[in-house]
């Protein structure tokens, strides 16, 4: 089967060469996650902004996996204030905009700011230097996220990591029981050209669509439909996250007073230090 593309009145033998004819023209603003060729790179970036098939940085064009990735870099990385969902060109503007929109505590934001990586220097090792890792990372959070996305040199992987924590949290201080999850592990969901609904690929789990089948594997591979296994320690709070980095990044943001319990400190530093201790040969 050929295609066709009328804007350049080219033919092309197969779906991959005129994707890859899309994705790469310059009078193309194509986006291949949902299929679409836009009028203009404008068009294009407000696409990127509003689909919620996409987790898009607008102040320096960066894609995430999911929006907690993108939150977590927004307020780390940018002025930015997470309830309005807007950016500020410097501190002092992020400051004014709570202190007249918001009930808002200074020392919180100052505490917040000064924790961004604005200030902080990127000191945190990996906890898998030792298998050739030389990353750093300004928190103990980021440092995990490395770890989960398969980013990091050693092979480690997110369901390792969750593996790990769940027979090593005996208390289950920051797991949920296993007997109260539906699901012991992660369920592995594989989409086939049958998820093919006629203009795109479609997640059964929740509509997303998708321009490639490959996207919707990796979307399905994301922990965005896995359980929410962990939970803040803290018993006014039990939050659950569906990662070990969600739950870090929780904590670190000292929302819920967590982190002035020395205990749940140590306890979090003694788990994070013994996981590289992980046998990443493991299944």
């Amino acid at each position: 089967m050929a295609f066709y593309c009328d804007p350049c009145d080219r033919w092309f033998q197969s779906w991959s060469s005129y994707k890859q004819h899309m994705s790469m023209s310059p009078f193309h603003n194509y986006c291949a996650d949902c299929n679409r060729d836009f009028d203009s790179g404008w068009a294009l970036e407000q696409h990127f902004i509003q689909s919620p098939n996409h987790h898009y940085c607008r102040e320096c064009g960066t894609h995430f996996e999911d929006d907690d990735d993108l939150t977590t870099h927004c307020v780390d990385d940018h002025y930015y204030c997470e309830r309005c969902k807007r950016f500020f060109k410097s501190a002092h503007g992020l400051h004014e905009h709570n202190r007249q929109s918001h009930y808002y505590c200074e020392a919180v934001n100052l505490r917040a700011h000064l924790n961004s990586s604005v200030h902080r220097p990127r000191n945190v090792p990996c906890a898998f230097q030792h298998h050739g890792c030389a990353q750093l990372f300004i928190n103990k959070s980021s440092m995990i996220s490395h770890l989960e996305n398969g980013g990091c040199p050693s092979g480690a992987t997110r369901k390792m990591i969750n593996r790990w924590v769940q027979l090593n949290d005996r208390n289950n201080t920051v797991t949920v029981p296993r007997r109260l999850l539906t699901n012991g592990d992660d369920i592995e969901y594989i989409a086939t050209e049958r998820s093919w609904n006629g203009y795109a690929y479609e997640c059964v789990l929740c509509h997303s669509t998708f321009g490639a089948l490959a996207d919707l594997n990796r979307h399905l591979a994301s922990p965005r439909h896995q359980e929410r296994m962990y939970r803040c320690p803290l018993q006014t709070c039990l939050m659950r996250f569906n990662t070990l980095s969600g739950l870090c990044q929780h904590v670190e943001s000292e929302s819920c007073g967590i982190l002035k319990f020395r205990a749940v400190r140590e306890g979090m530093d003694d788990l994070l230090r013994d996981m590289g201790r992980l046998r990443l040969g493991a299944p």
